[in-house]
């Protein structure tokens, strides 16, 4: 199983890869939307893990646009809310 993981996060996205490697799976890692697109575009994935904040595009946008472009892999969109240590 071939995954596409959009993260723009280094840390995380390593994070991610690993678990996902280990586990038996390829996968590619696109720190933006732009690049995640192009990647797209060019390999054909069984699932999209995309995180909703990214640095050029919103995960929603790429979405979007696979879904215009005819790529109808499933997406997992992840939100992580990032609480301050006054807010705890």
């Amino acid at each position: 199983m071939r995954i596409l993981l959009v993260e723009d996060e280094r840390k995380v996205a390593s994070f991610i890869a690993r678990a996902l490697r280990e586990n038996t799976y390829a996968v590619d890692v696109a720190e933006s939307g732009q690049k995640a697109l192009e990647l797209g575009a060019d390999v054909s994935y069984d699932a999209i893990l995309l995180d909703v904040r990214l640095p050029d595009l919103s995960g929603l946008e790429v979405c979007r646009e696979f879904r215009q472009r005819g790529i109808e892999s499933p997406v997992l969109i992840a939100y992580r809310a990032r609480f301050s240590r006054a807010a705890r």
